[in-house]
């Protein structure tokens, strides 16, 4: 959405304090390292404070500023308001406005919500002209900027949306007006600040709870907390199942081939037939028909759907599968971490088909509250029951972890952060075998993941299923 400095102004209660009230930004960024000529540049107050970068952001050629305080020297239109968020989110109600009868798909739940958010928009591409969240912009300050981003001709919309206290993902919906909600799954993520299993169902069903009556619900009939969540919501409910009978699409016959991609079928109303995933792991079946559904529900073909899902690629640090010149199987899931999303990296290296042992490096779930012990042992006996031949817990959380799998026989180091299990790491990996990488954002295990990859192979026709 183009807007000059002084429209940008009236739209969020501001005053143009500087420069050329007529300066046009045509685009918008919270980082003055990645924006383009043009940009308005958002000085936010989080780690650091964006209004150390302003002069930054000027050089680098933007042309607008959103700022709460003064900035001196600033060679740039400046708009200054009370609230950046407030703002942010004013601005994005304006281009949501400015959408008018777009599709906008809000996709949320306890893990998978970036994957699925990119299969939704890859399932819709061929029907429609499609924007996406960029990489996980899911908070105050993501959605708006995503609306933002959204040019004129956008004719759906898909979000990611998510949430640390109640009533973030209703304030996120009031900015966005979702036409359809997708819920992934119902897990402890965050459990900590939102009070349990019960409260992160509360607060993901806020986005059902913002559906009219001629909007769409997608939901996992899977998933225990299906029933409330369909009960919260006066708008139509597709149910998707990887193999459940009673869902509206499901998907049958999966398999996963030698990289860990699913192959599977899809019975559905609209038809069915074969799909083939580049997205590693069998929790993205699940993702892939919740995608599909939505996809299917909007008139797109299904042989245009399946090659759409088709196209999506892993993102960087979740679930990618690797295998270095020295023959080790390196399962890269090191971006985030939940007890959900680390069984799913755990039951992908139980499916890896390699001759040597199978290893992991598993961090800290972050955030499960009075859960997190509990969590932590129940992970612990998986990794005993999937035969984990060692273990490198990292960090303090870990601890019941590593008790739990030591328990059942798993061979454990027990080390305090990412540096010292990329140190403990230099005695894993021989040709032959296999080893994960998971943990909590703030663990740092890319380090840990990277340094294993090492030099990877590239993957060629011979590769195949």
């Amino acid at each position: 959405m183009e807007l000059t400095a002084r429209e940008l102004a009236s739209i969020t209660g501001g005053n143009v304090v500087a420069g050329d009230p007529d300066a046009r930004a045509t685009s918008y960024t919270i980082d003055s390292r990645a924006l383009a000529p043009g940009a308005c540049f958002v000085a936010l107050i989080a780690e650091r404070d964006g209004h150390d970068f302003v002069a930054d952001a000027a050089a680098r050629g933007a042309t607008v500023a959103l700022v709460t305080r003064d900035v001196p020297h600033a060679e740039l239109a400046v708009v200054k308001v009370d609230d950046v968020f407030g703002a942010l989110a004013r601005a994005g109600r304006a281009a949501r406005d400015a959408l008018h009868d777009a599709t906008v798909v809000g996709v949320t739940g306890s893990a998978g919500k970036t994957g699925t958010k990119d299969l939704v928009a890859a399932a819709l591409a061929p029907k429609f002209a499609v924007h996406a969240s960029p990489g996980s912009y899911n908070n105050e300050a993501g959605v708006p900027l995503t609306l933002l981003a959204a040019g004129p001709a956008t004719e759906a919309l898909v979000l990611e949306m998510g949430a640390r206290a109640h009533g973030d993902i209703a304030a996120l919906c009031a900015i966005a007006r979702p036409t359809v909600g997708v819920i992934t799954n119902i897990g402890v993520a965050h459990a900590g600040p939102l009070g349990g299993r019960a409260g992160v169902t509360r607060v993901k069903g806020e986005l059902l709870e913002a559906l009219d009556a001629h909007g769409l619900a997608v939901l996992d009939a899977g998933d225990p907390e299906t029933p409330g969540l369909a009960a919260r919501t006066s708008a139509r409910v597709l149910l998707v199942s990887a193999g459940e009978a009673g869902a509206d699409v499901r998907a049958v016959d999966v398999a996963l081939d030698a990289e860990l991609r699913p192959r599977f079928r899809i019975e559905s109303p609209w038809g069915g037939g074969p799909v083939a995933l580049e997205v590693r792991g069998a929790h993205n079946v699940v993702n892939a028909t919740l995608a599909t559904a939505v996809a299917l529900a909007h008139g797109v073909a299904f042989d245009d759907v399946t090659a759409g899902l088709a196209t999506v690629q892993p993102a960087p640090w979740r679930m990618e599968v690797a295998r270095t010149a020295e023959g080790l199987v390196v399962l890269d899931d090191a971006y985030n971490a939940n007890p959900s999303s680390t069984a799913a990296a755990l039951e992908a290296l139980a499916r890896v088909d390699v001759p040597g042992r199978r290893l992991a490096v598993l961090g800290e779930m972050r955030e499960l509250g009075d859960l997190s012990e509990r969590e932590h042992a129940a992970l612990g006996e998986l990794v005993g029951a999937i035969a984990v031949d060692a273990l490198i817990a990292v960090g303090p959380e870990a601890a019941p972890l590593a008790a739990a799998a030591r328990a059942a026989g798993v061979a454990v180091t027990e080390v305090p952060d990412a540096a010292t299990a990329l140190h403990a790491t230099r005695e894993l990996g021989p040709p032959g075998d296999a080893v994960v990488v998971n943990g909590s954002r703030a663990v740092g295990l890319e380090l840990v993941a990277t340094a294993l990859r090492g030099a990877v192979r590239e993957q060629g026709p011979e590769d195949g299923e």
